[in-house]
């Protein structure tokens, strides 16, 4: 057989191949396990807003599997063992209930977190800038947070004296800051009525002992419970006149008065480079874990006039956006 023929066999052979009769080599497909102790669906579309940023397009080179445990807080583990049996390539997770969660379920499956309280003071990692093993992601600044929203509460509201702090007993990271914000109060010029919750099922006892306390004013910590239930809690201090402040915007624009804290929807947005790192080959160990950059103080004009208060000049020019 002379050269020329060869060659030609050989063309026709891998044309006919079943790999070259594809055109080229199809688009690795990787699946994304989303899982949220909360089901604010602002944060997964902004999760999935970073993603399509950075290339990726859901049905053709990812598919993102979410899961929502609605404030259940008994539901997570589960939640996460499920995703680790589907073996997606990476799960990305928040609060610090559903980090330990998923670190329980797989020592394999990188883990981004997109907004938890200090990891490393929760055991999760071993430090932000070399977090080591398969967890990394962004943390949120909550000890300076809690005392600063104290600190605009009173700006905002100088008559105010007694404030009703509403916190979530199964979260883990609230008691140490619950003793923070204590030691800060008095300096502030403000006495703290702490009031538990330990379940989404004990938030209305909860908000019956903030009326009994005679708070004149509401701090509500971020946490999982209570954003799956932000309605009821702004329906709450609407209707007993009590200024509140909140973790996030997401509860003034369902109608509380204010917030300040990172933008989760930013943190959600950045948590979407760290997964196109990981899945481009990235340990997830070797990439430090970030603060936020973004912080907003968000107002409601319509809710203060509805309490009684007017937001003075100083808070307004700070304010990132004022609903009106």
């Amino acid at each position: 057989m002379t050269c020329r023929a060869l060659g030609i066999l050989l063309l026709a052979f891998v044309a006919l191949s079943p790999t070259a009769s594809m055109g080229e080599q199809a688009t690795k497909v990787f699946h994304i396990g989303f899982l949220q102790p909360d089901a604010p669906d602002f944060l997964f579309d902004a999760f999935r807003e970073g993603l399509r940023d950075l290339g990726y397009i859901e049905g053709k080179n990812i598919v993102i599997e979410p899961r929502w445990a609605s404030g259940h807080y008994d539901e997570v583990p589960a939640l996460a063992d499920e995703l680790v049996r589907m073996n997606v390539d990476v799960i990305v997770t928040s609060a610090t209930r559903g980090v330990m969660a998923v670190k329980r379920a797989t020592n394999t499956i990188p883990i981004v977190i997109a907004a938890s309280s200090d990891p490393v003071a929760s055991g999760v990692v071993a430090s932000l800038a070399h977090p080591g093993g398969n967890i990394t992601g962004l943390t949120l600044m909550l000890d300076e947070l809690a005392i600063k929203r104290l600190e605009i509460l009173k700006e905002t509201v100088p008559r105010i004296s007694r404030v009703a702090v509403l916190w979530s007993t199964s979260n883990p990271t609230q008691a140490p800051l619950i003793e923070k914000i204590k030691a800060a109060a008095p300096l502030i010029k403000l006495q703290l009525e702490v009031v538990k919750v330990a379940s989404p099922e004990g938030l209305d006892q909860a908000l019956s002992e903030v009326k009994k306390s005679r708070a004149d004013s509401m701090f509500v910590f971020e946490d999982p419970v209570f954003r799956a239930n932000s309605e009821r809690i702004v329906e709450f201090a609407a209707k007993n006149r009590l200024p509140t402040v909140y973790g996030g915007s997401e509860f003034v624009h369902a109608g509380g008065l204010m917030s300040y804290g990172p933008s989760h929807a930013d943190m959600f947005r950045r948590a979407a480079g760290y997964v196109d790192k990981i899945l481009k080959g990235a340990k997830p160990g070797d990439l430090p874990i970030e603060q936020p950059t973004k912080f907003e103080l968000v107002v409601n004009l319509k809710t203060a006039k509805a309490v009684g208060i007017a937001i003075p000049q100083s808070i307004l020019l700070r304010a990132d956006e004022v609903i009106r």
